[in-house]
């Protein structure tokens, strides 16, 4: 029996329209003649999706009873009894209820495959089960529900269901997702046009990845072994150098210009080739790799290009990444062609990227100060005596007569001359004291032996040392001045870059230290500032191999190294005068803050004796009437009266205490003394006794507590005082017949209380003003209070590791979002 086809319509997230485009497929095929039937269908209340069950055939569903609920699910049996051509079964995904044959649908999907029934069914993103962490990590939702990848892979046909994000909340938004109830919910968390456009960008990735794995089955089936440029698929070669991450930034720039683009770095181990000299710069590097999106590979190659270039090759790349070579021309010279040309060479139809390094700007390093010609120019220079000296002799001695002594002498001042261009002072005079034993040796009578005959003969030998200091002299002087020009440059672009720093401000310490380490090929370099370390760059040294440079009068600068030069002393005083005037401007700034804040608590002491001059005289003036006109002895008040003036008396006093409760609490907050107890608090615990101290009652709010809706760690009384100030506010702003509605959900790791109103609003440019206190944005009648409550309300909850954001109400109006951790993960 053949085995039935799975096609499966993958969707980004819920309410896509996968369910309905798998009905709209079943009802095509039924028109065509085929046997479709419905072995399952949720239609989550959508009256469009249930509509397209209409004229399908229907396998009725099993029911099983768990823990007192009646649970519906898919009769496996009945379907196969049917034995239909396709069946249509939703939520590939889900998990049965306990009783049935299997755990999870896709294993009844899989025996109907088995019975040779083709299956049409669904599946979302977030149900993929190598995608769960990702997806918990965007949207907060986790998902116990999961497919194994694999499953999912042997389809015969996916489809992605696509539908742009904003579009789905436009969907959501009009109530054909979710009930109106849900709808403010979804919207804040799941449903965000962040998270939607992330789902959607990993359906699309994931299908793709798929669909390269289809690619390479194939061309492995038919023996295709020619690149096909599908997408971009760059692979970075890293040898562990510091230009390491310059390479990996240009290769995902590269992968990034095509849609898809893929990036692979890759680390050829072997002694003699690419390896990492710096474990620890590899290991950043690969860190680096993950946070650019792509993969670290590590091979094992004795010829470095031909490892790089198999690997390539067997990844499909595209492109190939490599950083210019580190070897001197000398060194190329004797060594041969580089990695760098042996890849190009090898490379065939892989574009191959020669990237010079921009470690050579950040491995800063002044010239060194003393002798004038390298290490390496001397070897030449004395190397070129010993080889070329013998050549020239042999070459003289085969063409010598008695008159070509004028031309052998010549021969050998120029290969002096040439040595000493090269060496400098001293293979120059080994050049012309070798040349000149050599001339007296083989061309001047007596032949073959050493002999000064003439005193003429001694002043020629004078004459070629003499020539030999001239000229080596010459060089020895230009090759210095070039290094202390080199040098003075570097001063300069060092001193340039420490004053840009300080001009900077934030980073301008920890730029000069780090700039003072590699400007002088330190191991490390250390601030203090009464003798606590502020900025460290590097690693310290041993204590004999430190040298301490007084900043300021309270700083001191730790230089972890060799001992420097006077003229490294010289510009390390022009460092410190840096350094010195770099924490000046810190004290500076932070004199500033101190003063900003002063302005700021003045401002708020200037509106608290505004406000207080009126709000505060009010309650007094009403209480104090009230009880001068009980105590007037002249006066004859009724009882009815009397109760009156009480109440108003005891209604002015409470007002009163709540008004300085207030001014106390504002106090507290910017004192940072206010007293929070954490404990884990039922939302429901706070809301009703908020709602009784309110007034409160079903006909003035709508209330909305989810059952999955999780303790929160908080402290009650300042909880319930926050929800006591918005739901008033909220009340107070709401027009006639429409009523507020407080809702509350657990979402990632923290709950949120949502109060909404249908008032008129505000405008986005001016909420972050109703947090500020004395602030009532245009309220003027007297009933209003100081315009304290959203102040202290969003000071409570920061104060218990929350938050208070107001936003737009789905309709018009005001939503206060109140967000909480929940006690069970802060704990």
């Amino acid at each position: 029996m053949r085995r039935g086809r799975l096609r499966v319509l993958l969707g980004a997230a819920p309410g896509v329209g996968k369910t309905y485009a798998m009905l709209e497929e079943g009802r095509r095929l039924r028109d065509e003649g085929r046997d479709v039937v419905v072995g399952f269908v949720e239609t989550h209340g959508r009256a469009a999706t249930a509509a397209m069950v209409d004229g399908l055939e229907v396998v009725p569903r099993r029911t099983e009873t768990h823990r007192g609920l009646r649970l519906e699910e898919m009769d496996l049996d009945a379907v196969l009894a049917r034995t239909p051509e396709i069946a249509l079964v939703d939520e590939l995904a889900h998990t049965n209820a306990p009783g049935g044959r299997h755990e999870k649908r896709w294993q009844d999907v899989d025996e109907l495959l088995g019975a040779g029934i083709d299956v049409i069914s669904t599946v979302n993103t977030q149900h993929i089960e190598s995608l769960g962490d990702v997806v918990y990590e965007i949207t907060g939702a986790q998902q116990r529900e999961t497919i194994p990848d694999a499953v999912l892979r042997d389809a015969d046909q996916i489809e992605v269901v696509d539908l742009a994000p904003q579009a789905l909340r436009d969907r959501l938004a009009t109530g054909l997702v979710y009930p109106a109830e849900r709808i403010d919910a979804a919207l804040s968390n799941y449903f965000r046009l962040g998270n939607l456009t992330a789902l959607r960008e990993i359906a699309l990735l994931w299908l793709a990845d798929e669909v390269d794995q289809a690619l390479k089955a194939y061309r492995a089936e038919h023996g295709i072994d020619r690149k096909w440029e599908a997408r971009e698929r760059v692979v970075v070669a890293l040898t562990g150098g510091p230009e390491g991450e310059t390479l990996l930034r240009r290769g995902a720039r590269i992968a990034a210009r095509s849609s898809g683009g893929v990036l692979l770095a890759v680390h050829v181990t072997n002694p003699d080739g690419l390896r990492a000299r710096h474990p620890e710069a590899l290991d950043r590097q690969r860190a680096l790799v993950e946070q650019l999106g792509g993969t670290f590979h590590q091979v094992v190659g004795e010829d470095v290009p031909r490892a790089l270039v198999d690997f390539a090759k067997g990844a499909d790349a595209t492109q190939l990444v490599l950083g210019v070579s580190r070897r001197s021309r000398l060194a190329a010279a004797f060594t041969g062609p580089g990695i760098g040309a042996t890849v190009i060479r090898e490379s065939g139809d892989i574009d191959v990227h020669i990237v010079t390094h921009a470690a050579a700007g950040s491995d800063f390093s002044l010239p060194r100060l003393g002798g004038a010609l390298s290490r390496q120019r001397l070897i030449a220079g004395f190397a070129l005596a010993l080889i070329a000296g013998p050549l020239l002799s042999w070459l003289l001695s085969s063409l010598h007569t008695d008159a070509s002594i004028t031309s052998d002498v010549l021969a050998y001042q120029l290969l002096v001359i040439i040595v000493a261009l090269v060496g400098g002072i001293w293979p120059g005079l080994f050049a012309a004291v070798l040349s000149g034993l050599t001339l007296n040796f083989l061309f001047i009578e007596p032949l073959y032996t050493l002999t000064i005959a003439e005193p003429r003969q001694f002043l020629a030998l004078v004459f070629y040392v003499l020539n030999a200091l001239l000229v080596s002299y010459v060089v020895d002087q230009a090759a210095r001045r070039t290094r202390e020009a080199r040098r003075a440059a570097a001063e300069s672009q060092l001193l340039a870059t420490i004053a840009g720093s300080v001009l900077r401000g934030e980073d301008a310490l920890q730029a000069m230290v780090t700039r003072t380490r590699e400007a002088f090929n330190l191991t490390g370099v250390r601030l203090l500032v009464d003798d606590q370390p502020l900025v460290t760059d590097g690693e310290p040294a041993a204590p004999d191999r430190v040298t301490t440079l007084p900043i300021g009068a309270h700083g001191v600068l730790e230089l972890h190294g060799p001992d420097l030069a006077a003229s490294e002393r010289r510009l390390l005083q022009v460092i410190a005068t840096q350094l010195d005037a770099a924490l000046e401007h810190g004290a500076l700034t932070t004199a500033a803050e101190a003063a900003d804040e002063l302005a700021e608590a003045d401002k708020v002491r200037s509106a608290l004796l505004a406000a207080v001059g009126h709000d505060l005289r009010r309650p007094l003036t009403s209480a104090s009437a009230a009880i001068s006109a009980l105590r007037s002895p002249d006066l004859a008040i009724p009882p009815a009266q009397r109760v009156e003036l009480l109440d108003t008396a005891a209604e002015s006093l409470e007002s009163l205490a709540a008004l300085v409760t207030n001014l106390l609490d504002v106090s507290r907050l910017q004192a940072g003394a206010l007293a929070v107890t954490l404990a884990p608090t039922d939302v429901a615990d706070v809301v009703f006794p908020a709602l009784d101290e309110l007034g409160l009652g079903p006909g003035d709010i709508e209330l909305d507590l989810a059952d999955d809706t999780l303790p929160v760690l908080a402290d009650a009384g300042l909880l319930q005082r926050v929800v006591v100030n918005l739901l008033a506010n909220a009340v107070r702003h709401s027009p006639d017949g429409e009523r507020v509605r407080l809702s509350a959900s657990s979402f990632r790791g923290r709950t949120e209380l949502r109060i909404a109103d249908r008032g008129p609003g505000i405008p986005a440019e001016r909420r972050d003003q109703v947090f500020t206190p004395f602030q009532r944005l245009g309220d003027t009648d007297n009933e209003t209070g100081l315009g304290l409550g959203l102040a202290l309300s969003k000071g409570f909850a920061e104060g218990m590791d929350g938050t208070l954001e107001a936003e737009d109400t789905p309709g018009g109006g005001l939503t206060m979002v109140v967000t909480l951790p929940i006690a069970e993960e802060a704990s």
